[in-house]
């Protein structure tokens, strides 16, 4: 639940949502009261879908809001532990 990854590079879902496949993904959220990125897909679906897709019809929201939601509990592997190999080093050599 850090973000590491995200920050690295989009989930496929991620992917859709920023238009990109390297780099930080724009549904990225920091939270700074639990001091860790969220998934905006997964926290606040229909803000990160207007801000990734203004053009979509208001009547598709609802549907596509919920779709949102199920696919980034999938991608991001909700409730199934970390995979992320990367290493974050701070400066004072410790890791995350």
């Amino acid at each position: 639940g850090c973000g590491v990854c995200c920050l690295h590079a989009p989930c496929p879902l991620g992917m859709l949502l920023s238009r990109r496949r390297h780099g930080r993904c724009r549904a990225l959220d920091w939270d700074s009261g639990q001091a860790c990125y969220r998934c905006g897909a997964l926290l606040r679906p229909a803000a990160t879908l207007q801000a990734s897709w203004p053009g979509l019809p208001a009547r598709l929201r609802p549907l596509t809001t919920a779709a949102l939601q199920r696919l980034a509990q999938r991608w991001i592997g909700l409730g199934l532990g970390c995979d992320c190999d990367l290493e974050v080093e701070f400066p004072d050599n410790r890791r995350l």
